[in-house]
């Protein structure tokens, strides 16, 4: 029996490991073997400069990890542990700062803090991970027994040293988990150094594109991009491992605990949450007070005045086509890739983690390694790819398809199995099974992915801003070549430009948090 099994996990998986093969290993190996064939990759390596930025990209993404575990521990207890009004509001107020596009908070805090600086890169990737700690560990801080703190304090233990001995070892699993990725996703920020570091502050993901983009110096940039790429493999491992052990603690915990009013110190903590709550709007507001009329006109094409190659109707109407083109493709892709990942677990096949692992590596390569070695491989392929309009919306998708799976596992994964069984003894076959039980139960996870994919997708900004030409820039590129360029009109446009994101990305947000079943998309 299964023998037939693996062949049809086999045949599904495929189409989106295929999809894997040429549109990011292909394109990437490509890179970095035309680097390594221009020889210096050790003479790259050896250099202090390169180590310097190996420290830097490290030690900030360090301190922002820290920070973002800081500030979302206080946010998880809100959520998960109290049944105060509002909490709705919590969840997408501390949900926008992730899904906004990197060019855009980076926009924000460069008007909070025109200096820049190490701190602005700090605080503007924290800025950004906060929900992952917070909705990833609240998710296994439900299901913990109260009775253990109770005894301790019964104990005599303070609430300190109660939090310190028993709850936060207990959630030990889930702050692991949640800071690999935060980690992971802090140390190949890109549109956020970029803004905010200038000439001056470089990690490895600015230095590959600066070396490629600017210096043509692809052997430099293939030695930073392998550098990386072992770094990033490290991160997904250990995040692997400690996301399975949150699982596991999840299967042991059972059933969630009921949610109270807080007492006696529980508000300091209360406070506290809501002290980051508010400073996570700073940002936004900030950036909605610095949009103007004569933005939004400009940027409309009414009285246009700006410097851009296109109106910024045009940008908009690229944005949402190539937007929903990755969405769909994406979510095709991340769902069968979650079906297989959940039945090769299910019947115990072996290289289950091998594959989630690599589907899960484009969060962390380059997307400037990515985007150029479309440009040297993608020509081989019937139609040159290299001068299509689907080039971008290809190059979304493989950064939207790991969020889609990451989303789409945990619901997958939490099925009954008595409800396969049963359906299995009734005479369906496994295809029957997976339609008539999977879909039904997995359907409103299925459009929470979608929805918040194409929230993603819309606000792309490393590899579109290498791929898409002038006449078919997204919002988000649009918006880098604005402030880029001197004139008032354009930094207002580019602020126009910056709230109208925002305003798309908090009414996903709200729809996917007022759908008929809330989602953890810090299921990472």
């Amino acid at each position: 029996m299964k023998r037939p099994i693996e062949h049809g996990l086999a045949l599904v998986a495929l189409v989106p490991l295929g999809f894997l093969a040429v549109f990011f290993v292909w394109p990437v190996v490509a890179i970095l073997r035309l680097g390594l064939d221009e020889g210096g990759v050790l003479a790259t390596l050896g250099t202090a400069e390169v180590w310097r930025l190996v420290g830097f990209t490290v030690a900030q993404a360090a301190g922002a990890t820290a920070v973002a575990v800081l500030a979302g521990l206080p946010v998880a207890f809100l959520l998960a542990r109290t049944n105060l009004p509002g909490l709705w509001l919590v969840r997408v107020i501390i949900l926008v700062p992730f899904v906004l596009p990197s060019v855009v908070v980076g926009l924000a805090f460069r008007a909070l803090m025109p200096a820049g600086g190490v701190w602005s890169i700090v605080l503007a990737n924290a800025f950004f991970n906060v929900a992952v700690v917070a909705r990833t560990v609240a998710g296994l801080w439900t299901h913990l027994d109260r009775r253990a703190e109770d005894a301790a304090r019964a104990l005599g233990a303070s609430r300190l040293r109660t939090f310190t001995s028993v709850t936060l070892p207990a959630l030990a699993p889930a702050v692991g988990s949640a800071a690999a990725v935060v980690f992971l996703f802090c140390a190949t920020s890109f549109g956020v150094v970029l803004i905010l570091g200038g000439a001056r502050l470089r990690t490895l993901e600015t230095e590959i594109y600066l070396r490629t983009v600017e210096l043509l110096d692809l052997s430099g940039a293939a030695a930073l991009s392998l550098l990386q790429l072992g770094a990033v493999v490290a991160a997904l491992s250990i995040g692997a491992v400690a996301r399975r052990r949150r699982e596991t603690a999840l299967r042991l915990r059972g059933q969630a605990e009921s949610a109270r009013r807080p007492s006696g110190g529980e508000w300091f903590v209360v406070a506290a949450a809501l002290a980051v709550v508010g400073l996570l709007l700073v940002p936004v507001v900030s950036l909605l007070n610095r949009s103007t009329v004569d933005g939004w006109r400009a940027l409309t094409g009414f009285g246009y005045g700006g410097s851009l190659e296109i109106s910024g109707l045009d940008a908009i109407r690229n944005s949402l086509a190539a937007a929903t083109d990755a969405t769909l493709l994406a979510v095709t892709l991340g769902t069968m890739a979650s079906v297989v990942l959940v039945s090769a677990a299910r019947n115990r096949l072996r290289y289950v983690e091998v594959i989630d692992t690599a589907f899960m590596l484009p969060l962390g390569v380059s997307a400037v390694t990515v985007g150029f070695g479309y440009l040297i491989t993608l020509d081989l392929l019937p139609g040159d790819l290299r001068t299509s309009p689907v080039l971008v919306p290809l190059a979304q998708a493989i950064v939207v398809t790991p969020l889609v799976i990451r989303i789409m596992l945990p619901v997958l994964r939490s099925i009954d199995e008595r409800l396969r069984q049963a359906a299995a003894s009734l005479g369906a076959g496994p295809w029957r099974v997976w339609w008539e039980v999977d879909v039904p139960m997995a359907g409103r996870s299925l459009l929470t992915a979608a929805a918040f994919g194409y929230v993603v997708a819309l606000g792309e900004f490393g590899a579109t801003s290498f791929l898409a030409r002038p006449d078919t820039a997204t919002l988000p590129v649009a918006i880098a070549r604005l402030i880029s360029r001197p004139g008032e009109l354009n930094n207002q446009m580019a602020y126009a430009a910056c709230t109208l994101l925002v305003l798309v990305t908090i009414a996903v947000v709200a729809l996917i948090e007022f759908g008929p079943r809330r989602v953890s998309v810090g299921e990472f």
